[in-house]
């Protein structure tokens, strides 16, 4: 295996344009000193926002001026401290502009409270009388719809008190999680083999099957061992929700963390109705899984395994360029045009080099490019991060084009729209282009896997948080033999009678860290749906389904997620672009059991 390179040997051409930001760091330092000088101007308006129309417009035209330079100079500081995390010179910089958003939060605080205590009535006439205050208009209608959740004053400065006690649980149980838990190293052919939360995926893709075995119950052992402290840190991370929802007088949890994207809570139980009458499929997919794997039993730790063993092609990064191009051909012209502009200008940082950041990410501000982090090594999985990652770019291209900067962003309701649509183009592509039956195999199991990831479990998650939520609310109390049997029932319900659910499943739940920050997976499950739903569309009316899709990923936040997505035609208020997901997903596995069949 090759030695990783350091950051100092990566050719400029494979790492991102920074200098499109600044053309060094000493004009970021200029830079950060005018904001923070500029940055004292705010509080001249503090108790002054309700004298007129003029004065709010100047006040909200000062914020918004200094958001968008302060987002301008945070993403530089956070993308060169990625670049290499060992770089103390770099991380410094990173918390010096985390510093000055800390600043700006303070000096803003006063803003929102003031401006719903002059009143919805008032503020719309000045709307409509005030042609900059008309150019905020979405931006301002958000902060009244706040109203009937926004408390006094002197309330509102409790709640913001309470604020490290409502959070202590969450960053207990990351500190727990992260930092102190240990994980016993398993001896498998002579090789001690060390285990930890970032190692444990990609450990259960291991084709050794008793190696996987080992870890796998090593791992779920610690939790065993603090299962009641988890269970407590939960149940008190729920406690502290519903304290919240009551104070600010929504009727349960889901309603107010579903309130900041307006959507309403029909749309999550019909995601889980709809995936319960599809629960079929899945059975279908764990029993082809027990299948192809040839085993008597399949576990849990068997979920992770490849269904193909046998391909494993290579892409240079040449390759997925040209892959990614013809993938995306069916989006229009324009779309290509914009992909080529990435991989011409510099968007991406392309390869791994020691510190560096892992994963991979789209990020920029409002007036920079749209970067990209990735971390390229052939495999045909960061050809799909590729792609995923130039859809999340296009996206943020187009809204940034298109909108000005009070509505130049989008909600994580939509954010996975345009990534998963690029990803199901590049299957279709694919699958189009290959006749190799294992690559062939390869692929539609690349594809089962994400349904079965995103779809289905994280619609799993997402019927736990209902359960549990709903409990907490009730006055039940949630002890880990409680949360352990919700669990266990779920996964025997989803998974259905070819796995066996054994006792260390059911305590899955106490690894999953987005559970403490409520009812947002199922975002995961409604986005992926959607992009299926328009890939589909966009690969079979075209050029009417292109234009709708432009449309949409040109909207930003003008409009609500939901109503964002009907541009493109996509009612995600209703059960059929999630019964079309699932189709095709049953289709996949029509496939790949006519090709096992034929082997």
């Amino acid at each position: 295996m090759a030695e990783t390179i350091t950051r100092k040997e990566q050719r400029l051409e494979d790492t991102w344009n920074v200098a499109f930001m600044f053309a060094n760091e000493a004009d970021w330092e200029v830079e950060l000193k005018s904001f923070r000088e500029d940055l004292a101007g705010l509080s001249q308006y503090e108790g002054k926002l309700g004298s007129s129309a003029e004065t709010l417009a100047e006040a909200f035209t000062l914020k918004l001026a200094l958001e968008r330079r302060l987002e301008h100079l945070f993403v530089y500081a956070s993308m060169r401290a990625d670049e290499d995390t060992s770089d103390a010179h770099f991380q410094d910089l990173d918390m010096r502009a985390m510093s000055a958003y800390n600043e700006y939060l303070d000096k803003v605080s006063y803003m929102e409270p003031e401006i719903l205590s002059i009143g919805e009535e008032q503020v719309r006439g000045w709307i409509g009388e005030n042609a900059t205050l008309k150019s905020y208009e979405r931006a301002l209608e958000l902060i009244l719809r706040e109203a009937p959740h926004t408390l006094s004053k002197e309330q509102e400065a409790l709640l913001a008190q309470a604020g490290e006690v409502v959070q202590t649980a969450s960053t207990a149980y990351n500190l727990l999680n992260n930092a102190d838990m240990r994980f016993e190293p398993v001896e498998h052919k002579g090789e001690t083999i060390h285990i930890t939360n970032s190692t444990f995926v990609p450990l259960q893709m291991s084709e050794d099957r008793e190696l996987r075995e080992k870890v796998y119950n090593s791992f779920y052992r610690s939790y065993r061992e603090h299962e009641n402290t988890i269970a407590s840190l939960f149940q008190s991370n729920l406690k502290a929700s519903r304290f919240l929802s009551r104070a600010r007088k929504f009727p349960s949890n889901r309603a107010m963390y579903l309130f900041n994207s307006n959507v309403p809570e029909e749309l999550y139980d019909n995601l889980i109705e709809t995936v319960h009458e599809n629960l079929p499929a899945m059975h279908r997919y764990v029993s082809l899984r027990k299948q192809l794997l040839g085993v008597d039993e399949l576990h849990f730790h068997d979920v992770y395994a490849s269904l193909v063993k046998d391909y494993q092609a290579k892409y240079s990064f040449d390759e997925a360029k040209a892959m990614v191009l013809e993938a995306v051909k069916p989006l229009g012209e324009d779309y290509s045009k914009i992909v080529k502009g990435a991989f011409n200008d510099r968007w991406m940082d392309i390869y791994p080099n020691k510190g560096k950041r892992s994963g991979a990410y789209s990020s920029g501000s409002y007036d920079s490019l749209p970067y990209m982090l990735l971390n390229y090594t052939s495999e045909l999985n960061d050809v799909f991060t590729l792609i995923h990652e130039m859809g999340h770019s296009v996206h943020s291209y187009l809204t940034h084009k298109h909108q000005p900067y009070v509505t130049g962003d989008y909600k994580i309701f939509v954010a996975e729209v345009a990534s998963t649509c690029n990803e199901a183009l590049l299957t279709h592509y694919l699958l189009q282009t290959t006749t190799d039956k294992e690559a062939r195999k390869f692929i539609l199991n690349h594809y089962m896997d994400s349904f079965k990831s995103t779809l289905y479990r994280q619609t799993m998650f997402a019927e736990f948080e209902r359960i549990v939520h709903a409990k907490v609310e009730a006055g039940d109390s949630l002890t880990a033999p409680v949360l352990n049997d919700i669990y266990k029932k779920l996964n025997e319900e989803y998974f259905g009678p070819d796995m066996i659910v054994d006792d260390n499943i059911a305590l899955e739940w106490a690894r999953i860290p987005h559970f403490y920050r409520p009812f947002y997976v199922y975002q995961y499950a409604t986005g992926f749906s959607a992009a299926i739903a328009l890939s589909r569309r966009i690969l079979e009316e075209g050029e009417p389904a292109v234009r709708d899709y432009l449309n949409f990923l040109s909207s930003g936040s003008a409009q609500d997620p939901i109503d964002t997505l009907r541009l493109a035609g996509v009612d995600m208020t209703q059960k059929e672009p999630v019964a079309a997901a699932l189709e095709i997903f049953s289709s996949l596995i029509d496939e790949m059991e006519e090709l096992v069949q034929a082997d």
